[in-house]
């Protein structure tokens, strides 16, 4: 009985130590998530956590720090606390990250931003992956171009809800978007307002443009996520607003999640670009790249699209079939 019992011990030492060993050899990564804002967000979590697992090698804290740059700092502190192997940062406003990147750099730990850019140095981290918010800004414009030339548009009237205000993906939107819209005569940018990337706040902002007088007549709204064109969608309904393709707005906003092209495809957005959420992919692949000691991309975006209703020819985008839903992940 003894002679079983060491064995059972013996065994359960084994199992142990190989249970210790394995989780030593996983990568750790700290993942400061910018929050839980919208549905692309939550796509954005999902893919994280689908990815950096276990079986692929990876020991992943994600926190999310709902929208709040300092809990995002306080919790890049405690990642480097930790001693982790690798930081990822989605940064709630591209503003005020030069200290804390450097702590990190002084502990040795790389650095990986994610999603939305900072405005710091490159030289303070390691490498971003993420999305072209100012591509996705000229994508739109253009589109609309296209469209009013197609349809005989003379002019357009131009009401924009923002994301949040320092984000990258506001501030590239705004700019790429902008910079097509200055080279215009026959395009006016009634107003512009924030409306913090959510659903609440996108019809808080779209009623109150409509109670304006100055904005009658407006033609073209532009939502810079898919949030907010709900919430704005549901404000021009109590007002008795069409939009759409059989109504008075052009709808364009921004992210493509599976229910903004579900709300493409029945007519209701006019024009969806997309802001992929699928990045964990590319950056397991660059962490793997760091680890083997092999030469990596500084700076990689993931391909982003554009989808319009069905009926409207493009040359910029896609147009939404339900095949084309059917195969949207997020």
């Amino acid at each position: 009985m003894k002679k079983i019992l060491a064995l059972v011990l013996a065994l359960v030492m084994v199992f142990a130590c190989a249970a210790i060993a394995s989780a030593e050899e996983l990568i750790t990564v700290g993942f400061a998530q910018n929050g839980h804002e919208s549905d692309w967000r939550v796509a954005n979590t999902q893919n994280y956590n689908d990815v950096l697992t276990a079986d692929n090698g990876f020991d992943l804290t994600l926190i999310d720090c709902e929208n709040d740059n300092a809990k995002q700092i306080e919790a890049v502190r405690n990642f480097i606390q930790q001693e982790v192997d690798y930081i990822l940062i989605a940064p709630e406003t591209n503003v005020g990250w030069d200290v804390v990147l450097q702590e990190a750099q002084d502990a040795g730990i790389p650095v990986i931003i994610v999603d939305r850019q900072v405005d710091a140095d490159p030289s303070m981290y390691t490498a971003f992956i993420g999305t072209n918010s100012y591509d996705e800004g000229v994508t739109a414009a253009n589109w609309l171009d296209e469209y009013m030339g197609q349809k005989g548009i003379e002019e357009a009237k131009i009401l924009v809800i923002e994301g949040s205000n320092g984000a990258s993906a506001q501030i590239g939107r705004t700019e790429g978007f902008n910079s097509v819209a200055d080279t215009k005569d026959n395009w006016t940018i009634l107003a512009s307002q924030d409306g913090n990337f959510t659903q609440a706040e996108g019809q808080e902002v779209m009623e109150s443009f409509l109670k304006n007088p100055d904005y009658a007549g407006f033609n073209v709204l532009v939502c810079q996520n898919d949030n907010e064109a709900y919430g704005a969608m549901d404000a021009m309904d109590a007002a008795g607003v069409t939009y759409g393709v059989d109504g008075d707005v052009i709808i364009i906003s921004y992210d493509a999640t599976k229910e903004g092209l579900t709300r493409t495809l029945d007519g209701r957005i006019t024009c969806d670009v997309e802001c992929n959420p699928l990045q964990a992919e590319a950056v397991m692949a660059l962490i793997k790249q760091i680890e083997a000691e092999e030469d990596f991309e500084l700076v990689t975006y993931v391909e982003d699209k554009a989808f319009v209703a069905p009926g409207i020819e493009s040359a910029l985008a896609t147009t939404m079939t339900d095949e084309v839903l059917a195969g949207r992940a997020y």
